[in-house]
């Protein structure tokens, strides 16, 4: 079996979750039971796994987390939108 198929099936089932809650709150247009500091957080830690997955060298998570930083990215901005009315 190969193990990385697991990791990128996982991925895809995190990513498409993320990516469905932000056209969620993109399309609700508020900012309600949202923590100004989720994206931050969010963003700060891919940072971190994005370099730790490098160093020890997994494309999968890799990958993963730079997805995961862009979502965020995107969540902070629709979110910041949002609150502005």
């Amino acid at each position: 079996m190969n193990t990385d198929l697991i990791g990128w099936a996982a991925s895809a089932v995190l990513l498409a979750t993320l990516i469905r809650q932000i056209v969620t709150q993109a399309r609700d247009r508020q900012a309600r039971g949202v923590s100004k500091w989720l994206f931050l957080g969010q963003i700060l830690s891919s940072a971190g796994f994005i370099v730790y997955s490098i160093l020890v060298g997994s494309p999968v998570f890799i990958a993963t987390h730079s997805c995961i930083l862009v979502t965020a990215v995107v969540g902070q901005i629709v979110t910041a939108r949002n609150r502005r009315g």
